[in-house]
């Protein structure tokens, strides 16, 4: 039987239980998992700032993880592109992009090249956003340990 090849799109910045939660998934859907990590500059033209981490870091820490088999740059917004190059079955995102135009769009280049989406639960909770967010919030001088 022809192993299940997963693929794992994302930023990736400031590693957290979110990341954890879609890669534990991931790994259960498929038999290899190769992680996309989005260039520095991709996620500038995209959000409008710069990673936290930069993208040999952010490679490094997703590499390091048992989960993952292959951790690839991702310089492409069309998945397509990157299915080209890896060959994928299945490409894994956040439930979050289910029913927008990027996940109707997604679904569409997927299904041209033979490929399925599966969406995981968002980690509500937790994002590389909402960290920035209460870093920025809590100031140079704040205590590490006090929780929100």
């Amino acid at each position: 039987m022809t192993p299940v090849v997963g693929y794992a799109p994302g930023v990736w910045d400031m590693f957290h239980i979110g990341h954890i939660n879609i890669l534990k998934r991931a790994r259960a859907q498929c038999d290899q998992l190769i992680v996309g990590v989005v260039t520095d500059e991709s996620v500038m033209r995209v959000k409008g700032r710069w990673p936290v981490v930069p993208l040999p870091q952010r490679m490094a820490v997703l590499a390091a993880l048992t989960l993952v088999d292959q951790a690839v740059v991702d310089d492409s917004r069309d998945k397509v592109e990157m299915w080209q190059r890896l060959h994928f079955d299945i490409v894994f995102k956040g439930d979050d992009w289910r029913g927008t135009p990027k996940g109707d769009q997604l679904e569409r280049g997927m299904a041209s090249v033979g490929a399925r989406v599966m969406y995981f639960p968002y980690t509500e909770e937790v994002s590389s956003s909402s960290l920035r967010t209460r870093i920025h919030a809590a100031g140079p001088d704040a205590d590490p340990s006090a929780r929100p």
